[in-house]
């Protein structure tokens, strides 16, 4: 469907003064908001470091702020991830959990999917000894059409490895960011 035939689907002129650039401007975010297709999420993690090879605890990267897109609705999914490994000898800049967590949600996505997806990659770059995500998110589907409930949050979380077999771990970092917040 043509962009134009979308505007006069959604009941306006696509001819009118403020509308006749938006296919272009629609466009041009598309680009934006999609460019996750572009990044390979685990070609983000190959620069490792191993100068802290004998740090073997917890690392934690928490309140990753996200936008990704309902791949049902194309609406926005807007929320924080939580990402946390155990170390096997080798850690990653910091910087490079955050661009993981943005490769992922700038693609039409279900959080679910999104966060496995986040921390399978994690788990098979890295090779930790351990993995948690935990993703908290509004999904404007929800509170803007449908059912219309606003401040509701959806919380989906990963555990592999340590954090999958260790109730301790996970509390401790559950209580590492926030405890009682919903997750």
């Amino acid at each position: 469907m043509k962009a134009e035939n979308a505007i006069a689907a959604a009941g306006d002129d696509p001819y009118r003064e403020g509308l006749r650039d938006t296919p272009a401007r629609v466009a041009r975010a598309y680009g934006e908001w999609f460019s996750g297709y572009a990044v390979d999420p685990g070609e983000l993690l190959h620069r490792v470091f191993t100068d802290a090879e004998d740090y073997d605890d917890t690392v934690l990267l928490r309140d990753i702020p996200f936008v990704s897109t309902c791949e049902h609705h194309l609406a926005p999914i807007m929320g924080k991830a939580h990402v946390a490994y155990r170390p096997a000898g080798r850690v990653v800049g910091i910087s490079k959990l955050s661009r993981l967590v943005d490769a992922f949600a700038r693609r039409l996505q279900l959080q679910e999917r999104l966060t496995g997806q986040i921390a399978r990659t994690l788990e098979e770059t890295l090779q930790p000894k351990g993995v948690a995500v935990i993703v908290e998110a509004s999904h404007a589907c929800m509170s803007t059409r449908g059912v219309n409930q606003h401040g509701v949050s959806m919380v989906t979380k990963c555990w592999l490895g340590e954090f999958r077999d260790n109730p301790e771990l996970r509390r401790e970092l559950l209580e590492s960011i926030g405890g009682n917040r919903g997750c």
